[in-house]
């Protein structure tokens, strides 16, 4: 890099005590996750995507360079820090998403619904289903699950059962009464006792059960409904 590039990085990383770009990245998105309420207050979406999106852009577009063309050549101290890099920038992306999504009415169909509280569980799912040629949509309460099916049908809807707002239970329970969404296959996706959930299967109308940690092999029954 050129010596007013590298004097800027060192006169930054000594006024705001950043010494790397992860850890600067990892400040962003703590730093965006606490401030997502104040982002319902704010109408301007397009603006906020772009001032978000612009900067971050070329952070992930040239840690990407690096790891698919110099890879070979790099220490395996530094692929992995840049590896680090990029996957930060995806997960910023995707939380930068996320969020705008949900406040942002969505129009678009999708196959799978996904309802869990945690973002990377999504994030996973999300890849898992668009590597496989259908698209997936996650929302992270129940309450914004329903508020999605008002809007859309899905092929089908993972659900987590510890939610911070509506039990999965009671969201099952609610889709399978529904006359235009009974028909949607429901899988449970959770991290409590198998034994637990299995005894609700039956009980709420649900399809099935993922265990969390779950293995791709075990998604591919899904593939069925799609």
């Amino acid at each position: 890099m050129s010596e007013a590039t590298k004097n800027k990085w060192e006169n930054f990383v000594d006024e705001y005590e950043f010494s790397t770009i992860s850890m600067l990245i990892r400040k962003a998105v703590d730093f965006y996750i606490d401030s997502e309420p104040l982002i319902s207050l704010i109408n301007n979406f397009s603006k906020i995507t772009h001032d978000l999106k612009e900067p971050l852009t070329s952070i992930k577009g040239f840690s990407q360079l690096i790891l698919e063309h110099e890879s070979d050549k790099l220490d395996t101290n530094i692929l992995l820090r840049i590896k680090e890099i990029y996957d930060q920038s995806l997960f910023l992306e995707r939380k930068i998403n996320n969020i705008i999504n949900e406040f942002e009415p969505v129009n678009a169909t999708y196959d799978v619904l996904i309802i869990d509280d945690d973002t990377p569980t999504i994030m996973v799912l999300t890849d898992f289903f668009d590597i496989n040629g259908f698209s997936s949509f996650g929302v992270t309460t129940g309450t914004k699950g329903l508020d999605e099916l008002s809007r859309t049908t899905p092929k089908l809807i993972i659900l987590d059962i510890v939610l911070p707002d509506i039990n999965g239970y009671e969201i099952c329970k609610k889709i399978k009464q529904d006359d235009k969404l009974k028909h949607i296959p429901i899988y449970y996706i959770t991290a409590i006792p198998e034994s637990e959930a299995n005894k609700k299967i039956k009980e709420t109308g649900a399809d099935g059960l993922f265990c969390k940690p779950f293995s791709f092999s075990d998604l591919n029954i899904l593939f069925d409904y799609l």
